[in-house]
């Protein structure tokens, strides 16, 4: 065998031992990358990027909650006009979502701020359960849509209730936040959220 042949074989070789090694080495590479986003103490984990964030909200014309109450007046139901012209808070709730009701004086408060609209969405629950629910604790929608088997939550890619989207008065999706508000989501996501939407500082309720 000359010494040409005994190259070409050597470096065929390496590059078998490399094409090889090439899975090992990106799936290491990843290993690092999500090691490294999990080990994050600045991480928030309830912030889950969403495929919409900068798309238009798809809206679902629901039907609405009968009986829910606000201000004394009946509560509309959630259609895609409710947002129209309006930086919206969506939130989607259920009465047997214990983070929901842990969540809910928080949503009061936002409910509270005159440049934020505050909407919600009934997930897969039961109109009796969802008025008691907010004639307990308070009513801050200024529109509700029921969503009994969750067709508008799959429209909209929600992960786990309670969930809210920030939309910006052009119907885009805006900002994300999967579970409960807390003073951290709060301080770090929504109010700078608002913030950038409306070009000045928002408010903490």
């Amino acid at each position: 065998m000359s010494n040409t042949d005994g190259d070409a074989q050597s470096g065929g070789k390496r590059t078998r031992l490399v094409l090889a090694a090439l899975p090992l080495a990106i799936f290491a590479g990843m290993a690092a990358i999500f090691f490294a986003m999990l080990t994050d103490p600045n991480r928030n984990t309830s912030e889950i990027p969403s495929a919409l964030i900068g798309t238009k909200a798809p809206y679902r014309d629901l039907e609405p909650l009968v009986g829910a109450m606000k201000d004394g007046a009946q509560v509309p139901a959630l259609t895609a006009e409710s947002g129209k012209g309006k930086l919206t808070l969506v939130n989607f709730w259920a009465s047997w979502c214990v983070p929901c009701r842990q969540e809910h004086p928080v949503i009061l408060a936002l409910s509270k701020d005159p440049r934020l609209n505050v909407v919600g969405v009934n997930y897969k629950d039961g109109s009796e359960n969802a008025l008691r629910f907010l004639g307990e604790l308070g009513n801050p929608f200024s529109a509700i849509g029921l969503d009994p088997v969750g067709k508008m939550a799959i429209d909209w890619g929600v992960y786990g209730i309670p969930e809210s989207y920030l939309v910006g008065p052009d119907g885009t999706i805006l900002y994300k936040k999967v579970g409960p508000f807390d003073d951290r989501s709060l301080e770090d996501g929504l109010y700078p959220a608002i913030e950038k939407a409306l070009g000045a500082p928002a408010q903490a309720g």
